[in-house]
């Protein structure tokens, strides 16, 4: 049975080093709001938003009766001098987890997004020529693979892959690449339908492609509307995110109900995690929230 969560992300909780911060609410009121907003899981939010004892994180986690699904965990992966670092934190975010009880949950791993000027200029019109080389290529998924390897061995939790924009696997064709170098017993996918068709493509493609590599699915709809207006106004990553990029399930672009249907069909039978990402101090949380488990609702989940 496919049981539907929400994330930090979706109350303005984002990974990012950004002057908002300060307008970030806290974990307390946006595990209370999943709650009562009919949502059954959360995923864990940037290290240190919520407890990093485990014993308080299982206490605040099980008292609202929820579940703990996943934590992102962002990594410069493109960087070799960086993946002992990226190791380091997996391993630290997968401890906390195990530690927990939460084994079932998923290590996110995602590139270290935003930190590089060109891709977050021109997040949704990525070119060729912005991406990887070969030799970077091979370093990413090798980076990936040891991640993915080392919390697998050590404590027995899988990991997804995170495409995402403003980072270097944002297009269809560079989550291709990935996952042709990368073991598909070690590293899946977690398919962000808002993220896949910012990046320029069709959701229900990229499903019907790597549905035995999707272990975890984003519900994220896309506003080609406001990304158009970003687009005009030469706007970076922020400035699409600003402008209700990611809006309402139901509102945007993305054909849910026969996303829906096809995961139906196909079998799958674990979490949807729905991320409207959002700046910290933007709109009402809580009220976007509800509306979009109303909306899944209506698509029979």
């Amino acid at each position: 049975m496919i049981k539907i969560a929400n994330a930090p992300c979706s109350w303005g909780a984002l990974e990012f080093d950004l002057e908002e911060k300060s307008e970030e609410i806290g974990f307390e009121q946006v595990l209370d709001e999943i709650k009562e907003t009919g949502y059954l899981g959360t995923e864990l939010g940037d290290w240190g938003y919520m407890p990093t004892n485990p014993n308080l994180l299982r206490k605040e986690i099980t008292k609202r009766d929820l579940q703990l699904l996943g934590a992102f965990v962002p990594v410069a992966l493109a960087d070799t001098s960086k993946h002992l670092e990226g190791l380091e934190s997996a391993m630290r975010v997968a401890n906390l987890m195990h530690k927990a009880g939460y084994e079932d949950a998923f290590i996110v791993l995602a590139d270290d997004n935003a930190s590089v000027v060109e891709r977050t200029k021109n997040a949704g019109r990525i070119t060729p020529e912005m991406g990887l080389s070969q030799a970077q290529w091979e370093v990413f998924a090798k980076g990936a693979n040891q991640i993915a390897s080392a919390v697998k061995n050590a404590f027995g939790i899988r990991t997804v892959f995170h495409h995402h924009c403003a980072g270097y696997v944002e297009t269809p064709q560079e989550i291709d690449t990935l996952m042709e170098l990368t073991d598909p017993d070690l590293v899946g996918l977690c398919l962000d339908m808002g993220h896949y068709a910012f990046g320029g493509g069709d959701p229900i493609k990229a499903l019907e492609k790597y549905r035995d590599r999707i272990w975890h699915v984003h519900f994220k709809d896309y506003d080609s509307k406001a990304a158009q207006r970003s687009r005009k106004a030469q706007g970076d990553y922020f400035d699409a995110l600003k402008r209700g990029v990611f809006c309402e399930l139901g509102k945007g672009d993305i054909d849910f109900k026969a996303i829906v249907d096809l995961l139906c069909r196909t079998g799958y039978d674990d979490w949807i995690v729905v991320e409207q990402d959002i700046l910290p101090g933007m709109g009402n949380p809580k009220a976007c929230a509800k509306s979009n488990r109303d909306y899944i609702i209506t698509l029979g989940l």
